[in-house]
């Protein structure tokens, strides 16, 4: 299939669609009913209904072409293995912030192709808003009620050293590593600063250049990331596992993505900077 511009504008009016059964949940009065998975993670309502629509969306448009979802069993690795071309969705991405009413959740949809996600598109219900990206064509955004608007990462100019690196982390998973790795951060620039926000938002804020790096070094599996992936790569960044090769998709029994880094400007070179080796 030829991922193009018509194509990535139906998956966001998929994607939207879908945030509209999740805020049908989300505005309704008195407690979410959340039960658990076996994973022990939550389950709502929301969940189901935009994971319902999304699946029966795409599977009309193209029929062929197989879909993994956090929200259905998993195809074992057997059969995915084969998998040349597949849609990779999170119905609702971040359904603690959802539960706990903050805002901060996301639609997640993504084709992957060759184990690299092409085409990624994420909806934020509460906004409007949706980042989309080709790769190959570039990255947009367009608020609910505002015009697209093409993004792109942020460049570090001159030195390191005189240059101010915004970090974003999540809510909900610090760690011993993620300081260590502050700490270099702190000694190789003017300032870091922080910024914490849930779910694949993180990401958008690098493809839109409102922070540069974002370091995940704890527990994610390949729904949470692809199409976040796609739109930070289609902007003009990139994400990598701790070895700093691409991180890739479909590649083994579980879907459990390892730690990895997300940065802006991928023209430099992070593993001297993060290692204390100049710029």
């Amino acid at each position: 299939m030829l991922e193009n511009t018509e194509l990535i504008n139906t998956i966001n009016d998929i994607a939207t669609l879908a945030g509209h059964e999740i805020m049908a949940v989300y505005t309704n009065a008195g407690s979410i009913a959340v039960r658990n998975k076996e994973d022990d993670s939550p389950l709502t309502e929301a969940d189901t209904r935009a994971n319902d629509l999304i699946c029966t969306a795409l599977q009309q448009l193209t029929p062929g072409i197989p879909i993994l979802s956090e929200e259905t069993t998993l195809t074992p690795f057997a059969q995915r293995q084969h998998w040349q071309e597949y849609w990779i969705i999170d119905p609702l991405d971040g359904t603690k912030e959802f539960i706990d009413r903050n805002g901060e959740f996301t639609v997640n949809i993504a084709l992957i192709r060759n184990g690299a996600p092409v085409l990624g598109v994420v909806h934020a219900p509460v906004s409007g808003t949706s980042w989309f990206g080709v790769i190959g064509l570039g990255a947009w955004k367009r608020g609910e009620n505002s015009a697209l608007e093409h993004i792109k990462t942020r460049a570090f100019e001159g030195e390191l050293i005189q240059s101010t690196i915004k970090v974003v982390a999540s809510r909900r998973h610090g760690s011993v590593a993620l300081e260590s790795m502050l700490d270099r951060l702190a000694s190789r620039f003017a300032a870091v600063e922080m910024l914490v926000v849930g779910s694949s938002l993180k990401f958008c804020m690098l493809a839109e250049g409102k922070a540069d790096f974002y370091p995940r070094l704890a527990p994610t599996s390949e729904w949470d990331t692809a199409a976040a992936q796609a739109v930070l790569e289609a902007a003009g960044g990139k994400v990598m596992k701790t070895d700093y090769t691409t991180l890739r998709y479909n590649g083994k029994d579980d879907i459990l993505n390892p730690h990895f880094l997300a940065i802006g400007d991928a023209r430099l070179d992070w593993q001297r900077v993060l290692d204390g080796k100049g710029n």
